[in-house]
Order: C-alpha cells, then structure tokens, then sequence
C-alpha cells in the first residue's frame, strides 16, 4: 500500500471514528456536504481539500488538526499524541 493510500484510508477511519464518538449520522453533515460525499471520504473513495476538512471539523466540532493527527496516528495511545504534538510544535517554532 503507497503512502497516499495508507493516508487516505487513515483520514477515513480518523473521519468515521470522531464522527460516530460525536454521535453523528452522514446526514448531518448536509449543511458542509453531502452523505455521498461523506461516505466516499469514509470508504476511502476520495480524499478530502483542506477547505473541505475544514468543514468537516466544524460539523465534527474539533479542530481540523484533531481529524488530521488523529489520521496520522497508527495508534491511540497518549504518548503517541504528544510526541507528534511535540514534533508539529517545534517544526513550527523552527520556520518562525
């Protein structure tokens, strides 16, 4: 499996695993997007723009970096968390 398509399929997961934690059907995202739309990104059958995850965030109401790290993480556990916070806040703090 390429890189795009491992991403593609986490930020499915990630999409799907907020989504249903909040209590949300597909419908409930039809003032940001259509339930095709969602469940094209949910089975991993398209990939989202970030105008586009911005959206979602707001439907989801977390951040848009939570449905991205929540994506880019392989695992859930806590010290995996902080350790890319830590590794996003200091890249960020070097192109400052």
């Amino acid at each position: 499996m390429s890189n795009a398509s491992k991403s593609t399929n986490n930020f499915a997961r990630a999409l799907k695993a907020i989504r249903k934690s909040k209590g949300l059907s597909q419908e409930d995202f039809s003032l940001a997007s259509s339930r095709t739309y969602v469940s094209t990104l949910e089975r991993s059958m398209k990939s989202p723009t970030l105008s586009k995850i911005d959206d979602l965030a707001q439907v989801l109401g977390v951040h848009p970096l939570t449905l991205l790290t929540l994506a880019y993480l392989l695992t859930s556990d806590e010290a995996a968390v902080n350790k890319v916070l830590s590794v996003v806040t200091e890249e960020i703090s070097e192109l400052k």
